[in-house]
């Protein structure tokens, strides 16, 4: 996945929401969201390649995302980001979930990532290139791609133009979806509205985050809402023509998860 929207601490009722787009190879298989795992509960499509996840959230209202990290560094890449995203997703707040990246990245190599954590009361973005590092997010609309977290850019020498093309996509992106707030007598923009929004701006290929390429492309996108009002809305395929469908539950799993966030 190459680029996530997050609108953290924006709406009292889903202090988590984000919009992303994955991109990856077109043969490389995945099954849609769905419970990924009930202990604790988990939300999350599964890479069917090693059986890890990009993106999810789970019942302690814990949100997790990954993005590729290009970076120049030679890194071995011994174990997928995708595990370390399910790693996450068992902790049971954000600043747990921070200490298992720690931890992971002490034990094990991966290839380079930007490792995007938030619930309702702490949001940070994990870089790996080789050291971690950590931005901490303050209230407001962020975007994190392959090369940069908001104004934070790192352009790596062997795909300079690329990146630097990449992080002005993320800028104008960031722009964009900044949240239309109340002014006088007009309510503010909901959380469902500006994912509504969110997923037009995923799919207009003006602002370059929908991509088609020999073999590679935007292969699915995200909405989602986590707190008092939680919902996944998921597009199949890259959002330029592809619907967001709701991720359907069990009643069960449901009010499993409002019992806890």
């Amino acid at each position: 996945m190459c680029t996530l929207a997050l609108a953290w601490q924006v709406f009292e009722d889903a202090p988590v929401a984000v919009a992303a787009n994955r991109d990856e190879s077109l043969e490389r298989d995945s099954s849609p969201p769905g419970v990924y795992d009930d202990d604790p509960l988990v939300v999350a499509p599964a890479d069917a390649e090693v059986g890890g996840t990009w993106i999810g959230y789970n019942g302690f209202g814990v949100f997790a995302g990954v993005t590729n990290g290009w970076t120049d560094a030679d890194l071995a890449g011994e174990r997928s980001r995708g595990l370390l995203v399910a790693d996450v997703l068992e902790a049971e707040s954000a600043a747990e979930a921070g200490s298992i990246v720690e931890e992971a990245t002490t034990a094990d190599e991966y290839d380079g990532f930007f490792l995007v954590i938030a619930d309702a009361d702490d949001a940070a973005c994990y870089r790996w290139d080789g050291e971690l590092s950590v931005t901490r997010f303050d209230p407001g609309v962020h975007v994190v791609v392959n090369v940069a977290v908001d104004d934070d850019v790192t352009v790596p020498a062997s795909r300079a133009d690329a990146a630097r093309e990449q992080a002005a996509n993320a800028r104008t992106v960031r722009r964009e979806l900044s949240p239309d707030t109340a002014t006088g007598s007009e309510p503010g923009e909901s959380v469902t509205e500006w994912l509504e929004r969110a997923g037009d701006v995923l799919g207009d290929h003006e602002y370059g985050v929908c991509l088609h390429g020999d073999g590679f492309g935007t292969r699915s996108s995200s909405l989602l809402a986590v707190g008092e009002t939680t919902t996944y809305r998921f597009a199949p395929g890259p959002p330029c023509r592809t619907t967001y469908r709701p991720v359907e539950l069990d009643r069960s799993v449901v009010t499993d998860i409002e019992g806890h966030i």
